[in-house]
């Protein structure tokens, strides 16, 4: 799933308004946000720690009207824990939000 710029930054840019450094912190924070529930999604090994990930994840998408990262993380919801495919579509969006 292909990350989308535009509308993410665009959600930032509305909150921080034209205060950059703003910006680039309220970025840096759903980065590192986003990176530290993909790494307990990661680890997780029962259900219930997998769907606190996963929730985290929606919520921080919600946050930010990432719907790229929404949709992950419902189907990270509906997934078994551990499942590989949606731990690296996961880590893909946040390496293509990382490089933008």
């Amino acid at each position: 799933m292909a990350y989308e710029a535009g509308a993410l930054d665009a959600t930032i840019a509305a909150a921080a308004g034209d205060d950059q450094a703003l910006f680039l912190e309220l970025r840096g924070a759903f980065l590192d946000s986003l990176t530290r529930q993909i790494d307990l999604l990661r680890r997780a090994r029962c259900d219930a720690n997998w769907e606190i990930a996963a929730l985290r994840l929606h919520g921080l998408g919600s946050s930010f009207q990432a719907w790229p990262l929404i949709s992950l993380a419902d189907e990270a919801l509906h997934s078994a824990p551990g499942e590989p495919v949606v731990i690296r579509k996961l880590q893909a969006f946040a390496q293509d939000f990382a490089g933008a």
